[in-house]
């Protein structure tokens, strides 16, 4: 009986926490990866800074070297996935379920103006966005600017990018003390931020279901975009939900 309820605490454990433990592994199968950088790269992990205005960003990976600094967005996903760069939410496809979550790029971006209001002063620096697939995802049909990557390229992602220098030695080691000293270690103050995000607009994946729009429960109408197909609500503009077309059933 003993053994009957370790079990059941444990699965339930795991269902509550497991978006969390899905994130940490993807996290950590980066962090060996960038191991493999070299000195002449600094790797920081898990900061959570605050800009002049008071919104936070909380940032996986964050490597600075004399190239400028590589900001990367981990996802640890499942399934098939469809995005284009300037679309608000991309597709997710398992099996034949869709689900609509929030753009990755668009969410790196936030926390490079973040870094940016913090490093105002600094000149010259350039931003690198990255986004790293990891767990079984396949990436179907991303167009982008930004690299969309799976996590054993990105080595070799960094590297690529890393043609020329455009900020001083001394200016790499300032720049990581800023952000150690910008990095918020409060508990609650972490807390208060995740707290902030499931009430903003979530990242969390919506599940798509009959083409109905998970905002305002609208009808979800294909459309020809110049960048390609995608589906957007029938209510436009009062509704301005839109998600990245699959053609998989």
């Amino acid at each position: 009986m003993i053994f009957v309820v370790i079990i059941f605490i444990v699965l339930i454990s795991l269902r509550v926490f497991s978006s969390k433990i899905k994130g940490a592994v993807g996290e950590t199968k980066v962090n060996v990866r960038l191991k493999f950088l070299g000195d002449e790269y600094i790797v920081l992990k898990d900061l959570l800074i605050q800009n002049k205005s008071g919104h936070t960003s909380q940032i996986d990976e964050i490597i600075i070297s004399e190239y400028g600094i590589f900001v990367v967005e981990t996802k640890h996903y499942n399934g098939w996935f469809f995005g284009y760069e300037k679309y608000e939410y991309w597709t997710q496809v398992i099996f034949k379920e869709k689900y609509s979550f929030r753009n990755p790029i668009k969410q790196n971006y936030s926390h490079i103006y973040a870094l940016k209001d913090i490093l105002s002063y600094i000149p010259n620096i350039k931003y690198y966005p990255i986004i790293v697939f990891s767990g079984n995802a396949i990436l179907k049909n991303i167009v982008s600017t930004v690299p969309v990557i799976y996590d054993n390229m990105l080595i070799d992602t960094i590297k690529s990018l890393s043609s020329e220098k455009c900020i001083s030695a001394e200016d790499v080691v300032k720049i990581k003390t800023i952000l150690e000293t910008s990095n918020i270690i409060d508990k609650t103050a972490r807390k208060e931020h995740v707290k902030n995000i499931k009430q903003a607009i979530s990242e969390k994946q919506i599940k798509i279901n009959n083409n109905i729009c998970p905002k305002c429960k609208g009808e979800l109408k294909l459309i020809n975009g110049k960048n390609g197909k995608f589906y957007g609500c029938s209510n436009y503009p009062n509704c301005k939900f839109t998600t990245t077309y699959s053609s998989r059933p």
